[in-house]
C-alpha cells in the first residue's frame, strides 16, 4: 500500500486551510447567478471537485460550506465525518471500504451543516473527494471559534475541544480580518 506522502507528491496536494492537504481537480465553466440559486451573495460554478487527504496526525477542524459536499472514499484508512446538525445532534459517517464494518463508499453533508473529519483509528491516512454542488468557494466557508461552537453546542465539548483550533491560529483568520478592514 502506497503512503501518504506519496499521494501528496503524486497528486499535487497542498496544505488546506480546515487541515490535511487538498488540490481542486474540477471545476465547471457553467457559473449560475447567485440570486437564482437564493443563499449566495455573487454567481457560484454549478460543481466542483477535490481531492483531500487527512493523514493520522490531522483532523480536518470543525467548519461549515453553504453547499451539499458529497464524499467519496478511494483509498487509506477510515476516515469520520463528525457532523453536527441544526439541531445540535452529532453523528459520525464512516467512510471506508467495509460494508461490514458500517463503512460507506460515499456519504452527504448538507449545505450548512457543521462537520470536521478524522483517521478512524488514528493510524495511516485517508484519501477522498469532495464534490460540491453549486461549487465550493471560500466565501461560503466559514471556520466558527471554540468559543462559538461551545455556546451553542456545549453537550459537544469533548468532539469542539478535538476539532477546533485557537481561532488566532487558523490559517484564514488573517485574511478574514484583512477582508473586513
Amino acid at each position: 500500500m502506497r503512503d501518504a506522502a506519496y499521494w501528496i507528491e503524486y497528486l499535487g496536494l497542498q496544505p488546506h486551510p480546515e487541515g490535511g492537504h487538498f488540490k481542486e481537480i474540477y471545476r465547471s465553466s457553467v457559473a449560475v447567478p447567485g440570486a437564482a440559486l437564493g443563499r449566495y451573495d455573487g454567481p457560484r460554478n454549478l460543481g466542483t471537485s477535490i481531492y483531500f487527504l487527512l493523514q493520522d496526525d490531522e483532523v480536518s477542524v470543525l467548519h461549515r460550506i453553504r453547499q451539499d459536499e458529497l464524499w467519496h472514499f478511494y483509498v487509506g484508512a477510515a476516515l469520520v465525518v463528525h457532523v453536527i446538525d441544526s439541531e445540535g445532534n452529532y453523528y459520525p459517517i464512516r467512510m471506508g471500504s467495509d460494508p461490514d464494518a458500517s463503512q460507506c463508499l460515499q456519504a452527504l453533508v448538507p449545505g450548512g451543516t457543521l462537520f470536521g473529519a478524522t483517521v478512524e483509528c488514528g493510524e495511516g491516512y485517508s484519501l477522498v473527494g469532495c464534490t460540491c454542488v453549486p461549487g465550493f468557494d471560500f466565501a461560503d466557508f466559514e471556520v466558527p471559534s471554540s468559543e462559538d461552537l461551545l455556546e451553542h453546542y456545549p453537550q459537544h465539548r469533548e468532539l469542539i475541544d478535538r476539532l477546533t483550533r485557537i481561532q488566532s491560529e487558523h490559517p484564514l483568520s488573517e485574511a478574514k480580518k484583512a477582508q473586513r478592514s
